[in-house]
Formats: structure tokens, sequence, C-alpha cells
């Protein structure tokens, strides 16, 4: 059974940082690209971004670029958003989730698994 589960969330000051973690259990992350989303209330649920199992590649939505670092350590299994210089607009409901997909990777239907969420607010 494929599991996904995030942590790291939090309340921050604008400014500040946090980063996420997001745990794989069983052959998921190995032969998975993953990525992260999030979900504000009253809105849709929105790319974050992407890594991609073979080589690395990452990829971002203009309105993080720069900001947040998408990693993975094979070794843990685990997947990780580091958050920088967070501003209120980044509060959010943060899920991490997996593919084994190569296109579309900005589509939250996509991804195959994903995890029960971890909430971020950012105070002004």
């Amino acid at each position: 059974q494929v599991q996904l589960v995030e942590s790291g969330g939090g309340l921050v000051q604008a400014g500040g940082s946090l980063r996420l973690s997001c745990a794989g259990a069983g052959r998921i992350l190995k032969k998975h690209s993953m990525g992260w989303f999030r979900q504000a209330p009253g809105k849709e649920r929105e790319f974050v971004a992407h890594i991609r199992w073979t080589g690395g590649s990452t990829y971002y939505a203009d309105s993080v670029k720069g900001r947040f670092t998408i990693s993975r350590d094979y070794a843990k299994n685990t997947l990780y958003l580091q958050m920088n210089s967070l501003k209120p607009e980044d509060t959010a409901a943060y899920y991490c989730a997996a593919t084994t997909s190569a296109i579309a990777i900005t589509a939250a239907t996509t991804y195959d698994y994903w995890g029960q969420g971890t909430q971020v607010t950012v105070s002004s």
C-alpha cells in the first residue's frame, strides 16, 4: 500500500521560512516523480513545484520561483519543500503527490497518490 505523510507546517510571520517534509512508504518515491500542491480556502488546488524521478530536474510555479526549493532524499524516501521569504498569500494546506507520468506535471489529475496535507499559515 502506498502512503504519503506530510509534516512541517505551522504558523510563521511574513518573511520567515518553513521546511515541509513528505515521507513515503513502500515503493513510492523510488520510481515516482513528485509534486507539491497547495489549496487555500475557497480556491482550487494549485501546483507549486515538481521534481522528476530521473535526473532530479525541477519545475516551479511562477508565484514561488526563487523562494521555494523542492528536493528529495532517496535514501530516506522523503520529499522536501524549503519555503523562504514566505508571504501571507502562501497561506494554504500543502499536499505532496506522486506520479509515474512525465507530462502535464502541473495538473493535479496527473498524480496518483496524495498525502493528507499540512497547514501553512503566514501572518502579516
